[in-house]
Protein backbone atom coordinates (compact mmCIF):
# COMPACT_ATOMS: atom_id res chain seq x y z
CA UNK A 1 0.00 0.00 0.00
CA UNK A 2 1.17 3.80 -1.31
CA UNK A 3 2.12 4.35 3.07
CA UNK A 4 3.46 8.52 1.17
CA UNK A 5 6.66 7.82 3.00
CA UNK A 6 5.65 7.19 6.16
CA UNK A 7 6.55 3.68 7.56
CA UNK A 8 4.30 4.18 10.76
CA UNK A 9 1.05 4.56 8.95
CA UNK A 10 -2.38 2.76 10.17
CA UNK A 11 -5.68 2.41 8.05
CA UNK A 12 -8.89 2.18 9.41
CA UNK A 13 -11.23 -0.84 9.21
CA UNK A 14 -12.97 -0.33 6.15
CA UNK A 15 -9.19 -0.38 4.51
CA UNK A 16 -9.68 -3.77 3.65
CA UNK A 17 -6.64 -4.44 1.92
CA UNK A 18 -4.05 -3.14 3.95
CA UNK A 19 -4.74 -5.88 6.07
CA UNK A 20 -3.52 -8.66 3.40
CA UNK A 21 -0.86 -6.87 1.87
CA UNK A 22 2.12 -8.57 3.31
CA UNK A 23 0.05 -11.50 4.89
CA UNK A 24 -0.41 -14.00 2.62
CA UNK A 25 -2.58 -16.52 5.01
CA UNK A 26 -4.68 -13.39 5.79
CA UNK A 27 -4.90 -13.26 1.79
CA UNK A 28 -5.79 -16.40 1.29
CA UNK A 29 -8.88 -16.18 3.75
CA UNK A 30 -9.85 -13.39 1.83
CA UNK A 31 -10.35 -15.00 -1.34
CA UNK A 32 -11.98 -17.89 0.10
CA UNK A 33 -14.81 -15.63 1.54
CA UNK A 34 -14.71 -13.40 -1.35
CA UNK A 35 -15.79 -17.27 -3.46
CA UNK A 36 -17.92 -18.36 -0.74
CA UNK A 37 -20.09 -15.07 -1.04
CA UNK A 38 -20.25 -15.44 -4.73
CA UNK A 39 -21.12 -19.34 -4.73
CA UNK A 40 -23.83 -18.57 -1.86
CA UNK A 41 -25.42 -15.72 -4.36
CA UNK A 42 -25.12 -17.91 -7.32
CA UNK A 43 -27.15 -21.01 -5.62
CA UNK A 44 -29.35 -18.96 -3.84
CA UNK A 45 -30.31 -16.72 -6.88
CA UNK A 46 -30.80 -20.03 -9.05
CA UNK A 47 -33.33 -21.42 -5.98
CA UNK A 48 -35.02 -17.66 -6.04
CA UNK A 49 -35.50 -17.80 -9.64
CA UNK A 50 -36.39 -21.59 -10.23
CA UNK A 51 -39.16 -20.72 -7.30
CA UNK A 52 -41.17 -17.89 -9.43
CA UNK A 53 -40.06 -19.04 -12.88
CA UNK A 54 -43.92 -19.63 -15.09
CA UNK A 55 -43.19 -22.44 -17.78
CA UNK A 56 -45.82 -20.99 -19.61
CA UNK A 57 -44.26 -17.70 -20.53
CA UNK A 58 -40.58 -17.73 -22.92
CA UNK A 59 -37.58 -17.14 -19.96
CA UNK A 60 -36.26 -14.37 -21.69
CA UNK A 61 -39.12 -12.35 -20.68
CA UNK A 62 -38.97 -13.32 -17.30
CA UNK A 63 -35.69 -10.91 -16.00
CA UNK A 64 -33.90 -13.86 -15.15
CA UNK A 65 -30.14 -14.18 -14.93
CA UNK A 66 -29.07 -17.71 -13.52
CA UNK A 67 -31.27 -19.98 -15.07
CA UNK A 68 -30.57 -18.60 -18.17
CA UNK A 69 -26.73 -19.37 -17.58
CA UNK A 70 -27.83 -22.91 -16.91
CA UNK A 71 -30.07 -23.56 -20.12
CA UNK A 72 -27.25 -22.26 -22.15
CA UNK A 73 -24.88 -24.84 -20.91
CA UNK A 74 -27.43 -27.24 -21.57
CA UNK A 75 -28.99 -28.16 -18.01
CA UNK A 76 -32.57 -27.93 -17.36
CA UNK A 77 -33.73 -29.78 -20.50
CA UNK A 78 -34.90 -33.86 -20.71
CA UNK A 79 -33.72 -36.23 -23.74
CA UNK A 80 -36.33 -34.73 -25.83
CA UNK A 81 -34.85 -31.09 -25.72
CA UNK A 82 -37.85 -29.74 -23.50
CA UNK A 83 -37.24 -27.80 -20.65
CA UNK A 84 -38.31 -29.28 -17.58
CA UNK A 85 -35.64 -27.65 -14.62
CA UNK A 86 -34.36 -31.17 -14.41
CA UNK A 87 -30.72 -30.59 -12.46
CA UNK A 88 -31.11 -27.11 -11.60
CA UNK A 89 -32.30 -27.43 -7.93
CA UNK A 90 -28.99 -29.97 -7.73
CA UNK A 91 -26.42 -27.19 -9.02
CA UNK A 92 -27.78 -25.15 -7.01
CA UNK A 93 -27.24 -26.93 -3.62
CA UNK A 94 -23.80 -27.51 -4.94
CA UNK A 95 -22.85 -23.97 -4.71
CA UNK A 96 -24.66 -23.31 -1.36
CA UNK A 97 -22.83 -26.35 -0.17
CA UNK A 98 -19.50 -24.98 -1.59
CA UNK A 99 -20.38 -21.92 0.21
CA UNK A 100 -20.10 -23.11 3.34
CA UNK A 101 -16.94 -25.12 2.38
CA UNK A 102 -15.15 -21.88 1.50
CA UNK A 103 -16.60 -19.65 4.18
CA UNK A 104 -15.27 -22.81 6.67
CA UNK A 105 -11.28 -22.31 4.65
CA UNK A 106 -11.73 -18.75 4.62
CA UNK A 107 -12.66 -18.81 8.31
CA UNK A 108 -9.63 -21.66 9.04
CA UNK A 109 -6.69 -18.99 7.57
CA UNK A 110 -8.03 -16.50 9.17
CA UNK A 111 -8.34 -17.76 12.55
CA UNK A 112 -5.85 -21.02 12.76
CA UNK A 113 -3.49 -20.86 10.15
CA UNK A 114 -0.56 -18.36 10.01
CA UNK A 115 -1.38 -15.63 8.75
CA UNK A 116 1.93 -14.98 6.97
CA UNK A 117 2.40 -18.40 4.43
CA UNK A 118 6.32 -17.56 5.15
CA UNK A 119 5.28 -18.75 8.73
CA UNK A 120 3.61 -22.23 7.75
CA UNK A 121 5.31 -26.18 8.54
CA UNK A 122 4.57 -26.77 5.11
CA UNK A 123 6.75 -26.33 3.07
CA UNK A 124 4.87 -25.91 -0.26
CA UNK A 125 2.25 -23.70 1.51
CA UNK A 126 5.69 -21.55 2.12
CA UNK A 127 5.98 -21.16 -1.38
CA UNK A 128 2.98 -18.81 -1.98
CA UNK A 129 4.21 -16.50 0.77
CA UNK A 130 4.04 -12.95 -0.65
CA UNK A 131 7.03 -11.38 -2.24
CA UNK A 132 5.24 -8.11 -4.12
CA UNK A 133 8.71 -6.78 -5.73
CA UNK A 134 10.31 -10.63 -6.47
CA UNK A 135 9.72 -11.52 -9.77
CA UNK A 136 10.25 -15.29 -9.19
CA UNK A 137 7.84 -15.04 -6.18
CA UNK A 138 5.22 -13.40 -8.53
CA UNK A 139 5.71 -15.23 -11.64
CA UNK A 140 5.22 -18.80 -9.65
CA UNK A 141 2.10 -17.32 -7.73
CA UNK A 142 0.78 -16.57 -11.72
CA UNK A 143 1.07 -19.38 -13.02
CA UNK A 144 -0.99 -21.52 -10.95
CA UNK A 145 -3.46 -19.41 -11.54
CA UNK A 146 -3.26 -19.31 -14.92
CA UNK A 147 -3.26 -23.56 -14.69
CA UNK A 148 -6.54 -23.31 -12.82
CA UNK A 149 -8.09 -21.39 -15.60
CA UNK A 150 -6.95 -23.44 -18.32
CA UNK A 151 -8.05 -26.76 -16.58
CA UNK A 152 -11.59 -24.90 -16.15
CA UNK A 153 -11.27 -23.94 -20.10
CA UNK A 154 -10.78 -27.47 -20.76
CA UNK A 155 -13.59 -28.47 -18.62
CA UNK A 156 -16.31 -26.14 -20.67
CA UNK A 157 -14.89 -27.53 -24.06
CA UNK A 158 -15.46 -31.46 -22.90
CA UNK A 159 -19.17 -30.63 -21.65
CA UNK A 160 -19.78 -29.13 -24.95
CA UNK A 161 -18.22 -32.32 -26.51
CA UNK A 162 -19.24 -34.77 -24.44
CA UNK A 163 -23.11 -33.23 -22.81
CA UNK A 164 -23.78 -30.73 -25.42
CA UNK A 165 -24.64 -27.08 -24.81
CA UNK A 166 -27.78 -25.03 -26.23
CA UNK A 167 -27.76 -24.34 -29.84
CA UNK A 168 -30.42 -21.37 -31.05
CA UNK A 169 -29.65 -22.20 -34.45
CA UNK A 170 -31.96 -25.08 -33.85
CA UNK A 171 -33.46 -24.98 -30.70
CA UNK A 172 -32.10 -27.60 -29.16
CA UNK A 173 -29.31 -28.99 -26.80
CA UNK A 174 -26.62 -30.12 -29.17
CA UNK A 175 -23.22 -31.63 -28.80
CA UNK A 176 -20.62 -29.37 -30.15
CA UNK A 177 -16.96 -30.23 -31.31
CA UNK A 178 -14.29 -27.39 -30.96
CA UNK A 179 -12.74 -25.41 -34.47
CA UNK A 180 -9.26 -25.10 -33.89
CA UNK A 181 -8.81 -23.18 -36.91
CA UNK A 182 -5.76 -20.49 -35.88
CA UNK A 183 -6.60 -18.52 -39.03
CA UNK A 184 -10.34 -18.22 -37.21
CA UNK A 185 -9.85 -17.86 -33.59
CA UNK A 186 -7.12 -14.77 -34.97
CA UNK A 187 -9.96 -13.37 -36.94
CA UNK A 188 -12.42 -13.89 -34.23
CA UNK A 189 -10.51 -10.98 -32.08
CA UNK A 190 -11.41 -8.47 -34.14
CA UNK A 191 -15.17 -9.33 -34.53
CA UNK A 192 -16.20 -11.43 -32.13
CA UNK A 193 -19.42 -9.48 -31.23
CA UNK A 194 -20.65 -11.14 -34.04
CA UNK A 195 -19.79 -14.92 -33.58
CA UNK A 196 -22.48 -17.18 -35.14
CA UNK A 197 -20.87 -20.41 -34.49
CA UNK A 198 -20.54 -22.72 -31.49
CA UNK A 199 -18.02 -24.66 -32.97
CA UNK A 200 -16.09 -21.37 -33.14
CA UNK A 201 -16.61 -20.80 -29.79
CA UNK A 202 -15.63 -23.78 -28.73
CA UNK A 203 -12.35 -23.41 -30.61
CA UNK A 204 -11.21 -20.19 -29.11
CA UNK A 205 -12.04 -21.82 -25.37
CA UNK A 206 -9.64 -24.71 -26.92
CA UNK A 207 -6.99 -22.25 -27.82
CA UNK A 208 -7.34 -20.48 -24.56
CA UNK A 209 -6.97 -23.62 -22.72
CA UNK A 210 -3.50 -24.37 -24.25
CA UNK A 211 -2.47 -20.92 -24.18
CA UNK A 212 -3.28 -20.69 -20.40
CA UNK A 213 -1.71 -23.93 -19.10
CA UNK A 214 1.75 -23.48 -21.61
CA UNK A 215 1.68 -20.05 -19.57
CA UNK A 216 1.11 -21.46 -16.53
CA UNK A 217 3.52 -23.59 -16.98
CA UNK A 218 6.19 -21.44 -17.99
CA UNK A 219 5.42 -19.21 -15.21
CA UNK A 220 6.43 -21.57 -12.56
CA UNK A 221 9.54 -23.20 -13.94
CA UNK A 222 10.90 -20.28 -15.09
CA UNK A 223 12.93 -17.77 -13.01
CA UNK A 224 14.10 -14.41 -13.30
CA UNK A 225 16.54 -13.93 -16.42
CA UNK A 226 19.15 -11.59 -16.03
CA UNK A 227 19.65 -8.73 -13.75
CA UNK A 228 16.11 -7.49 -12.54
CA UNK A 229 15.53 -4.17 -13.39
CA UNK A 230 13.28 -0.96 -13.64
CA UNK A 231 12.61 -1.82 -17.47
CA UNK A 232 11.28 -5.38 -15.72
CA UNK A 233 9.29 -3.67 -12.95
CA UNK A 234 12.03 -3.40 -10.21
CA UNK A 235 10.64 -0.39 -7.97
CA UNK A 236 6.99 -0.41 -9.99
CA UNK A 237 6.32 -4.23 -9.08
CA UNK A 238 4.00 -4.04 -5.19
CA UNK A 239 0.91 -4.79 -4.36
CA UNK A 240 -0.51 -1.85 -5.75
CA UNK A 241 0.58 -2.72 -8.81
CA UNK A 242 -0.51 -6.16 -9.00
CA UNK A 243 -3.96 -4.59 -7.69
CA UNK A 244 -3.83 -2.09 -10.56
CA UNK A 245 -3.33 -5.02 -12.71
CA UNK A 246 -6.33 -7.33 -12.11
CA UNK A 247 -8.48 -4.16 -11.75
CA UNK A 248 -7.92 -3.25 -15.55
CA UNK A 249 -8.22 -6.99 -16.74
CA UNK A 250 -11.62 -7.10 -14.63
CA UNK A 251 -12.73 -4.20 -15.77
CA UNK A 252 -11.59 -4.40 -19.45
CA UNK A 253 -13.40 -7.96 -19.63
CA UNK A 254 -16.37 -6.59 -17.93
CA UNK A 255 -16.85 -3.94 -20.26
CA UNK A 256 -16.29 -6.46 -23.22
CA UNK A 257 -19.26 -8.70 -22.17
CA UNK A 258 -21.43 -5.67 -21.88
CA UNK A 259 -21.42 -5.67 -25.43
CA UNK A 260 -21.62 -8.89 -26.19
CA UNK A 261 -24.34 -9.60 -23.62
CA UNK A 262 -26.10 -6.31 -25.07
CA UNK A 263 -25.87 -7.87 -29.07
CA UNK A 264 -24.71 -11.71 -29.66
CA UNK A 265 -27.78 -14.14 -29.47
CA UNK A 266 -25.82 -17.30 -30.17
CA UNK A 267 -23.76 -17.51 -26.59
CA UNK A 268 -26.64 -15.46 -25.32
CA UNK A 269 -29.99 -16.75 -27.20
CA UNK A 270 -32.88 -14.63 -27.10
CA UNK A 271 -35.25 -17.60 -25.77
CA UNK A 272 -33.08 -17.43 -22.24
CA UNK A 273 -31.89 -13.31 -22.40
CA UNK A 274 -34.68 -11.81 -24.30
CA UNK A 275 -34.21 -9.42 -27.29
CA UNK A 276 -31.22 -7.58 -28.23
CA UNK A 277 -30.66 -4.05 -26.95
CA UNK A 278 -30.35 -0.66 -27.88
CA UNK A 279 -27.67 1.62 -26.54
CA UNK A 280 -28.62 5.10 -25.32
CA UNK A 281 -27.07 7.79 -23.33
CA UNK A 282 -28.81 8.28 -20.12
CA UNK A 283 -26.47 10.45 -17.95
CA UNK A 284 -24.19 7.66 -19.05
CA UNK A 285 -23.69 4.97 -21.62
CA UNK A 286 -26.59 2.07 -21.08
CA UNK A 287 -28.29 -0.39 -22.88
CA UNK A 288 -32.48 -0.77 -22.48
CA UNK A 289 -34.72 -3.09 -24.00
CA UNK A 290 -36.48 -3.72 -27.27
CA UNK A 291 -39.96 -4.72 -25.99
CA UNK A 292 -42.05 -4.25 -22.86
CA UNK A 293 -41.49 -6.40 -20.57
CA UNK A 294 -43.40 -4.50 -17.74
CA UNK A 295 -45.84 -6.99 -17.10
CA UNK A 296 -43.83 -10.25 -17.14
CA UNK A 297 -39.83 -9.17 -15.69
CA UNK A 298 -38.63 -7.60 -12.74
CA UNK A 299 -39.00 -3.74 -12.91
CA UNK A 300 -39.59 -4.41 -16.45
CA UNK A 301 -36.24 -5.16 -17.85
CA UNK A 302 -34.90 -8.78 -19.36
CA UNK A 303 -32.07 -10.68 -17.62
CA UNK A 304 -30.00 -9.55 -20.80
CA UNK A 305 -30.30 -5.99 -19.94
CA UNK A 306 -29.64 -6.67 -16.17
CA UNK A 307 -26.55 -7.92 -17.10
CA UNK A 308 -25.23 -6.01 -20.03
CA UNK A 309 -25.59 -3.05 -17.61
CA UNK A 310 -24.37 -4.39 -14.35
CA UNK A 311 -21.16 -5.33 -16.27
CA UNK A 312 -20.56 -2.02 -18.21
CA UNK A 313 -20.94 0.06 -14.57
CA UNK A 314 -18.97 -2.63 -13.01
CA UNK A 315 -16.30 -2.11 -15.57
CA UNK A 316 -16.33 1.59 -15.93
CA UNK A 317 -15.56 1.99 -11.84
CA UNK A 318 -13.12 -1.14 -12.16
CA UNK A 319 -10.88 0.91 -14.49
CA UNK A 320 -10.93 4.06 -12.37
CA UNK A 321 -9.55 1.54 -9.64
CA UNK A 322 -7.18 0.82 -11.95
CA UNK A 323 -5.72 4.14 -12.90
CA UNK A 324 -5.87 4.78 -9.28
CA UNK A 325 -3.82 1.95 -8.32
CA UNK A 326 -1.78 2.07 -11.14
CA UNK A 327 -0.90 5.91 -10.29
CA UNK A 328 -0.07 5.25 -6.26
CA UNK A 329 2.05 1.92 -6.88
CA UNK A 330 3.82 5.15 -9.81
CA UNK A 331 4.16 7.26 -6.41
CA UNK A 332 1.89 9.80 -7.50
CA UNK A 333 0.62 11.27 -4.25
CA UNK A 334 -2.89 12.69 -4.77
CA UNK A 335 -2.48 14.80 -1.58
CA UNK A 336 -0.91 16.60 -3.94
CA UNK A 337 -3.36 16.92 -5.95
CA UNK A 338 -6.13 18.28 -2.49
CA UNK A 339 -2.86 20.97 -2.23
CA UNK A 340 -2.96 22.60 -5.48
CA UNK A 341 -7.36 22.36 -5.31
CA UNK A 342 -6.99 24.25 -1.84
CA UNK A 343 -4.07 26.60 -3.80
CA UNK A 344 -6.53 27.17 -6.75
CA UNK A 345 -9.47 28.28 -4.56
CA UNK A 346 -7.62 30.71 -2.65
Amino acid sequence: MQTYGNPNVTYKWWTGNSGVTNRSGKFIAAHAAHTGLISFAAGANTLFELSRFDPSLPMGSQGFVSLPHLASIGIGFDQLGAWTGAGVVNIAVVHLVFSMVYGAGALMHSLLFPGDMQESEVIQARKFKLEWNNPDNQTFILGHHLLFFGVACIWFVEWARIHGIYDPAIGAVRQVNYNLDLSMIWQRQFDFLAIDNLEDVMGGHAFLAFFEIGGGAFHIATKQIGEYTSFKGDGLLSAEAVLSFSLGGIGFAAIVVAFWCATNTTVYPIEFYGEPLDRVFLIAPAWVDTVDLSGTAPLGHSGRCYLANFHYIAGFFALQGHLWHALRAMGYNFKDLGAKFKFAAE
